[in-house]
């Protein structure tokens, strides 16, 4: 199967080439990960296309473990790989994608492979990246330098780096515009809700523990987003998630490094012996 692999014809500098060695990346971020899901599916093409998608294998409610382990270590390959990393990804995911297109009874047009929707996932990550900078990392590191090393995010699939807002105002101009227009419909809304209610983990895992996931989830939503979820998020919530954060904050700054990239470092090794020995990436 051919897969389409984009390169940019713009810049100089390829998006293998990009330098993405000052995005820390923080274990702590997928505390996080639900609700930078929900800023990703916002977008109506991207979130039918997750919901319709006829990939089981990568199917969230279905192999709620394998979805996981190939969600973060695309964040890992793309923030902390080799430039042969990032392709062999690449080529993996391409080949899952290449399922994912809308069918006539879709209610909105999508393909997996559509650089404009691929760019809206990458800046929710990089969005989501600073925000955990933001909560439980170190602030002073985001600059220009690292937002423009932020387009491996999209640059690591179908993006080419001429897609990515040249700075950081230019970014968040796209971003406001953006979800300006967004719109989440029942069918998705019920469908975040249940992620953020861990019930693709099962009833004994949602029932102990979707609460605290719940909290965390729309904690972690910007207030733009909880509107159009239509969620509220009470002063009692707001007490847990912001405990929570500082207890998280405090012993994350004295982790030694390896430790504060738990589990990406160990994802990306993963991801390289597994090209090694030839198993499947996705």
């Amino acid at each position: 199967m051919t897969v389409p692999d984009t390169q940019s014809d713009h810049p100089a500098t390829t998006r293998d080439e990009i330098d993405s060695s000052d995005l820390t990346m923080l274990g702590a971020a997928a505390l996080a990960g639900p609700a930078n899901v929900i800023m990703q599916l916002a977008m109506p093409a991207v979130g039918y296309g997750v919901y319709e998608s006829r990939v089981d294998s990568g199917n969230l409610f279905k192999h709620p473990v394998k979805r996981t382990r190939t969600t973060l270590s695309y964040l890992a390959v793309a923030a902390m790989g080799s430039p042969s990393d990032r392709r062999a990804y690449r080529r993996a995911v391409g080949r899952a994608h290449a399922r994912v297109h809308s069918t006539p009874d879709s209610p909105v047009a999508y393909n997996a492979f559509d650089p404009a929707l691929q760019l809206w996932v990458a800046a929710c990550l990089y969005k989501g990246w600073e925000d955990v900078q933001h909560i439980y990392g170190d602030p002073s590191i985001i600059s220009e330098e690292t937002y423009r090393a932020g387009a491996v995010m999209g640059t690591t699939l179908q993006v080419p780096q001429h897609m990515w807002p040249a700075t950081r105002a230019d970014f968040e101009t796209y971003w406001q515009n953006t979800v300006s227009t967004l719109e989440i419909d029942p069918p998705i809304r019920e469908h975040l809700l249940a992620i953020a209610r861990m019930e693709f983990a099962g009833p004994v895992v949602s029932r102990l523990g979707g609460w605290w996931s719940y909290i965390m989830t729309i904690g972690f939503l910007p207030e733009d987003f909880r509107d159009k979820m239509d969620v509220e998020f009470t002063p009692r919530q707001q007490t847990v998630f912001d405990v929570h954060n500082a207890i998280v904050r405090r012993v994350v700054r004295h982790l030694p490094k390896p430790l504060q990239q738990f589990p990406f470092n160990v994802l990306l090794a993963d991801v390289r012996r597994r090209i090694r020995t030839g198993r499947p990436l996705v």
